[in-house]
């Protein structure tokens, strides 16, 4: 089942879909670089960001690139 077709079942069912999502993305962020959360689910790095810094993330410093050169 996709999410497109899981979250409308649940909304039905009285289980907001979308604060759940925030608050694991929001915690994800926390605990690595908002541009590498982005990577792994295909999100854009300034929405990750912006989520970081509203969660007072401290990986704002972090280098995203290659770096096992």
């Amino acid at each position: 089942m996709t999410p497109e077709a899981l979250a409308p079942r649940l909304r039905n069912l009285g289980f907001p879909t979308r604060p759940g999502r925030t608050v694991a993305i929001r915690q994800l962020v926390l605990q690595a670089p908002a541009p590498v959360i982005a990577r792994m689910l295909g999100y854009n790095d300034d929405h990750t960001t912006r989520i970081a810094e509203e969660a007072g993330g401290t990986w704002r410093h972090y280098a995203p690139d290659d770096h096992w050169r």
